[in-house]
This record gives structure tokens, sequence and C-alpha cells, in this order.
């Protein structure tokens, strides 16, 4: 599906790794803008390592919920949705573009990101508050509408999680749930490699760098290019 070439990517700017080495690790960075963490300061931060290293920069858009990470699903309005997502994209690109670069694509995150794949008004508010970004995630409702609306869709795989027998990531509470073995990660990222556009090392799990790392370098080995999403220049 990918060719020879492959992103990797990691959430960024969520106050609970080290944004700096993952920098030096990631080739696409999904930049928290405020709702679930972060803070301006934190995207200016992050965006001026991504443009000094070359990263693309995505909107990690979430629900407004600070205190649960965005990590418990909110029944939102349609209209409210969309312009909370309008908001943080409209925020993290005006941060982005004043240190030399923009948003180049939309992934939501937590809750948000599994609402999506089967709920069609919330995946339908997603994409409307932001704009004809291509969008990153997992195979489902968010990903065939905006395909049907013409717009650039990424796969995203998850070698730091087990994965069900339906596809869908196992849920966090599970035993086995999240991986923390490095080479256990990196040998599912390159099993993952061939059936999506990006692989994804969670940033706020411990070892994250260490995951990050193992993962690159073992694709590299197994002869990918490491590329961010949208290609060179994106």
């Amino acid at each position: 599906m990918t060719g020879r070439s492959i992103d990797l990517n990691a959430d960024l700017g969520e106050e609970v790794t080290d944004d700096d080495a993952l920098l030096d690790v990631v080739t696409s960075a999904n930049v928290a803008c405020g709702y679930h963490a972060g803070s301006p300061a934190i995207m200016r931060a992050v965006c001026d390592g991504a443009v000094g290293r070359g990263v693309t920069v995505g909107a990690q858009v979430s629900y407004a919920d600070r205190p649960n990470f965005g990590r418990v699903a909110v029944d939102v309005a349609y209209e409210i949705l969309r312009e909370q997502v309008a908001h943080q994209v409209g925020v993290l690109d005006e941060i982005a573009r004043a240190a030399g670069t923009s948003v180049r694509y939309l992934k939501p995150h937590g809750a948000l990101y599994h609402r999506v794949l089967d709920d069609e008004e919330q995946a339908a508010a997603v994409l409307a508050g932001s704009g004809g970004l291509p969008v990153l995630g997992m195979p489902g409702e968010l990903l065939d509408q905006a395909a049907g609306a013409g717009r650039t869709v990424f796969l995203e795989g998850f070698p730091d999680r087990a994965y069900a027998a339906d596809g869908r990531l196992v849920p966090r509470g599970r035993p086995g749930a999240v991986l923390d073995d490095s080479a256990a990660i990196a040998a599912h990222a390159v099993g993952l490699a061939p059936s999506v556009h990006s692989v994804c090392v969670h940033g706020d799990t411990p070892g994250a760098v260490a995951h990050a790392r193992a993962v690159r370098t073992a694709l590299e080995t197994a002869g990918w290019r490491l590329e961010g999403l949208g290609g060179p220049g994106s």
C-alpha cells in the first residue's frame, strides 16, 4: 500500500514526554491543541522543533476534557464539536505558520479517535471543522467520509498496542493492551508497515523515546524509507 516509504508519528505537546527527543526520531508530530493537553507556548516549542528537523506538523484534536486527558467519550452536539475542532486547528495553524510551517493533517485524539470510527455525526463534525486537511486514522466512518469527500486519508497502525480480532485496538484497561517491550514493538511495526501509511508510537507511555528509536531502526533495517506524511516538503 505504501511502497517502501512510511511515516513514523507520535503525539507531542502533551506535557508528559520528552518532545525534543521524540522530534529527533519521528517524521510527523501530532501536536496537542490545548483541549486535552498543551498550551500555546508548548505548541510553539513543538512547532519550532519540528521545523528545525523537517518534521511534518499535524493537529491532534480532542474533546474539551483536560481532567480525563481526552480519554472519556463525550456527547457533543454537531455544531459545538465542529467549532471546537475548527478552533483547535486554527490555533495550531497560526502558531505553526509563525514557526515557518503549517498544519498538514488532522488526527483525533483518545476517545474522539475511537468515537469517530463508528459515529457518523461526530465524524462529520470533525471533518467539517477541519477544512480540507488530510486525515490520519484507522479504517472507519471518519476515513470513509473523508475519502468520499475527496480528501486524502492516511491509514495508521499502532505497534505499541494489541489488536483485537475485529482489527480494533484492545481497550487500554485490559491485560496486554499496551506493549512495553521495545523489541516486540519494533517487530510489530515491521509487520504493520505494508498495510498502513504511518505507524504511531504513543508519546505518553513510559519508554516512548526508546520505543520510537527501536521502531525507526527496525523499519529502516527492513528497507523502509522514513518520510513525513505527504512526502518531502509536505
